[in-house]
């Protein structure tokens, strides 16, 4: 049979992960095109132009994979396949102390207790992480757990400020404790670009290892105050972030010797990972005031952060990488400060922080570890029926290559960072552990192949990183689940989410609180949903026809007249008697948070919208304009909001029903 470039193209794309084919929502198999899967390859470094660099390329795949990698990921209580000829491995944990555990038939005997361990063979070294069974969960006490969801900066404190900090949220952190409220999701505090407004999506980082610096307030560390700004029903970013920046400049300025000597003492720069994030928010504020908008545009010389420029740039601006390390700090040490509080003020958990799927192609991430990114290529999903064009969310990700080369260190250090203030973490877009849809830079979503993740080994280290924190884990689930995905996440005590809008039966109607499963968080909507006053009002109905967003074929009046019989099914099901009018949607709220509240999840979460009855939802999905996306603020403080007798009605509404906890 002669073999065919076609052929060969699909045989490298099998053994370099890609998916040639993938199964759309309506359960068709759909093929991706031999030209797409080619130009994903050479994206990621295979070559495929003739068939002797096919062939070369698929030879250096197949070889990839024997040998002992860096990192070797287990469990405990199982046999760990071993690509080695010795009999028996030293086994050194982080304390020091040395085991010897036996092989046999190249597989290494279970290791009794999780944790980080040097391995030693005969033929050769390795580290092992040896993750437990399950994630921690929420110590059951027989009361309904529930928590709330808010973005930091739509908050309002005490004192006027243009967008809402760390101060805003230990503030609000405070008041929600005493309302019982034991957890709080917090949007993803990554590092965004420094000063910049027009990037400010906190699912679009620079970087998810380092944190937002426009988040951090000084006073949480008891330095004195940032100035304070003026605020509005909208948040401006393109003035609140360089007012922002220019605040934590004058607040770094006017640190006496002393401060200035304890905060170098402590700043973090013998990390190598912060001192090149340090070093790119340099570069980039530096660069960015001569015209260019991110390290692509800079000189060839800068764009590593290992070249002798870039190197020099560092000896000779030490003040201002000195200031970034500072701000870096400011955010941290804030973030700690507002866990600290919640758990001393009597929330169980606390922060639930929020992990994006991945970041920007021109951000820190990119610059300081290209080995372990992406390159040319950007996430999104596939078309289909509910989305003809597909959607490219213009963000990259961690290569598995990249990451196995590395033993996984840019992964595990992004989960450290994730949880080392938290008591929970969201996980966006979970099925990114098992899978991501890939788009060559430049061309269409229909261009795209899934490429396949160690999920395995990513759920693994999730789940030891968890363990080790104490941390619940929460795994974005909503939409179809790779296949065994499901199962796997589950049996580690990963909680899917339940979110009100998508707990639909066969009939379409909304299935009953009894009916959620008991291992997940059930939830009345999202950031990304309507909220449930917005809803019943129809009010995300409005934005649908100014935006022309209405489905095909669907005027105003039909898309009425659905949502009308769609009030009712839900009505249905967590009402009682008198359906509620579209523009009375308070009694609607109310029981749509005492359904949550009734469900026998683990933890029942309602946006801070829900429980305030509020109408605008804060992000609409596939929009960049038009709608204002985390712009959003919040009218007053909420610890005066949360006195209000209908929030209090509202929240006794969720944290107060009859639940079915532990049926």
């Amino acid at each position: 049979m002669v073999q065919t470039a076609s052929d060969d193209i699909h045989r490298l794309a099998e053994a370099a992960g890609l998916q040639c084919s993938w199964r759309d929502v309506e359960g068709r198999d759909q093929i991706v095109a031999g030209d797409a899967l080619a130009r994903i390859l050479e994206h990621l470094g295979y070559e495929t132009g003739t068939q002797r660099k096919r062939a070369a390329s698929l030879k250096r795949t197949l070889e990839a994979g024997t040998g002992l990698p860096p990192l070797v990921v287990t469990e405990v209580g199982m046999e760990t396949p071993l690509s080695t000829s010795a009999s028996s491995a030293e086994l050194t944990d982080e304390q020091g102390v040395t085991q010897r555990l036996a092989i046999t038939d190249a597989a290494l005997s279970p290791v009794a207790l999780p944790g980080y361990y040097d391995l030693v063979l005969a033929d050769g070294t390795c580290s092992l992480a040896v993750a437990p069974a399950a994630c921690p969960l929420p110590a059951a006490t027989g009361k309904r757990l529930w928590g709330t969801s808010l973005q930091i900066p739509s908050l309002r404190g005490t004192r006027e400020t243009a967008f809402g900090g760390l101060g805003e949220l230990s503030e609000v952190v405070l008041s929600l404790a005493q309302v019982g409220c034991q957890a709080v999701a917090i949007n993803p505090v990554h590092a965004l670009f420094p000063g910049v407004g027009d990037d400010f999506s906190p699912y679009s980082p620079s970087s998810r290892t380092f944190l937002n610096t426009a988040m951090a307030d000084p006073a949480l560390l008891g330095l004195g105050p940032l100035k304070a700004s003026q605020g509005a029903a909208l948040i401006d970013w393109p003035s609140a972030m360089p007012e922002h920046l220019a605040a934590l400049r004058e607040s770094f300025a006017g640190l006496s010797p002393e401060q200035l000597a304890r905060i170098a003492a402590a700043d973090g720069r013998d990390d190598p990972g912060l001192s090149r994030h340090a070093l790119h928010e340099a570069l980039y504020c530096h660069f960015r005031a001569k015209g260019a908008r991110d390290w692509r545009d800079w000189p060839a010389r800068f764009r590593s952060p290992d070249s002798a420029a870039s190197r020099r740039f560092a000896e000779q601006h030490a003040d201002e990488i000195a200031f970034h390390l500072y701000a870096q700090r400011l955010a941290s040490e804030g973030l700690s400060a507002v866990q600290d509080g919640a758990k001393a003020a009597g929330m169980s958990i606390g922060l639930i922080a929020d992990l994006a799927v991945g970041v920007r192609p021109y951000g820190s991430d990119c610059w300081a570890m290209p080995g372990a990114m992406l390159s040319g290529l950007t996430i999104g999903a596939p078309p289909d029926p509910l989305g003809p064009l597909g959607q490219n969310w213009s963000i990259t990700g961690f290569s598995p290559e990249g990451l196995r080369s590395s033993g996984y260190a840019p992964w595990i250090a992004m989960l450290r960072s994730a949880l080392r203030s938290a008591g929970g973490l969201r996980i966006d877009h979970a099925f990114g552990l098992a899978r991501l849809w890939l788009i060559p830079e430049g061309g269409e979503c229909a261009d795209g192949a899934y490429l396949t993740y160690p999920f395995l080994d990513l759920a693994r280290l999730v789940t030891l990183e968890a363990h080790r924190a104490g941390a619940m884990i929460i795994a974005e689930d909503l939409g179809t689940a790779p296949p065994g995905f499901t199962s796997a996440v589950t049996h580690r005590n990963m909680l899917g989410m339940r979110v009100l809008w998508f707990e639909r039966a066969e009939d379409h109607g909304f299935i009953g609180a009894h009916d959620y499963p008991a291992n997940c968080v059930a939830m009345t909507g999202t950031h990304d949903t309507p909220t449930v006053a917005g809803w019943w009002s129809g009010r995300d109905l409005d934005w649908a026809e100014e935006l022309g967003r209405l489905p095909e074929g669907v005027d105003r009046q039909k898309a009425e007249d659905i949502r009308d019989w769609d009030r009712g099914l839900l009505w249905s099901t967590i009402g009682s008697e008198g359906r509620p009018a579209a523009d009375n949607p308070d009694p609607a709220v109310h029981a749509a948070l005492a359904h949550i509240g009734k469900s026998p999840a683990v933890i029942a979460i309602a946006p801070i919208e829900d429980l305030l009855a509020q109408i605008e939802q804060p992000n609409l999905p596939g929009t960049t304009s038009g709608h204002p996306n985390w712009q959003i603020r919040q009218d007053a403080p909420l610890g005066d909001r949360l006195r209000e007798s209908g929030t209090l009605s509202r929240i006794a509404a969720i944290s107060c029903a009859e639940s079915n906890l532990g049926g």
